[in-house]
């Protein structure tokens, strides 16, 4: 499994969310509780990047452990 591949693809993917966060924030005409709603998903979404990354990272690890013990 190539992990370096993973982690920039999802290292991009992210990026790509904190440009559309950055727009939604610098947004004037969205009141408060609109820029919630728009900004939810995005958080969520980069949250679950990155424990899915964590997770990938950690069973490449186990196998590692596995193959060497």
């Amino acid at each position: 499994m190539n992990i370096d591949l993973i982690e920039t693809n999802i290292s991009n993917i992210i990026e790509d969310l904190e440009r559309e966060a950055m727009e939604i924030i610098s947004n004037q005409s969205l009141d408060k509780k609109q820029t919630n709603l728009r900004m939810k998903p995005l958080t969520s979404t980069k949250q679950i990047l990155l424990n899915a990354l964590d997770s990938i990272k950690m069973v490449e690890r186990v196998n590692k452990e596995e193959m060497e013990g």
